[in-house]
């Protein structure tokens, strides 16, 4: 099993920026690919970001605000979140797996491993 504990989310104006961190531990061994995903309420959850190696993806609604980064020693992943939008408030949940068919990626079915989630809220 592979536990993921996320942190570093709260609340921040619109324009403001965040730092989201994801650490791995357990038999994190193998996993290859990590990524963020979030669920505002009435909603279904949405991939976010991902991250495999120098790979990296993108919803299309967070592309040149948000950014992915992964250190592999640390088996930990990053989000940097800037000119937040109320729109992003949402829970916000660290996924990892150790193979991914990248067409499927922003599928929450496509993950094997979710942490408990940090909530995000953007207020005007």
């Amino acid at each position: 099993q592979v536990q993921l504990v996320e942190s570093g989310g709260g609340s921040v104006q619109a324009g403001g920026s965040l730092r989201l961190s994801c650490a791995a531990s357990g038999k994190s061994f193998g996993v290859c690919c990590m990524a963020w995903f979030r669920q505002a309420p009435g909603k279904e959850r949405e991939g976010v970001a991902s991250v495999d190696g120098d790979y990296t993806y993108y919803a299309d609604s967070v592309k040149g605000r948000f950014a992915i980064s992964q250190d592999n020693a640390n088996r930990t992943v990053h989000l940097q979140m800037n000119s937040l939008k109320p729109e992003d408030t949402a829970m916000y949940y660290c996924a990892a797996t150790r193979g991914m068919v990248w067409s499927r990626w922003k599928r929450d079915s496509a993950w094997t491993y979710f942490g408990q989630g940090t909530q995000v809220t953007v207020s005007i």
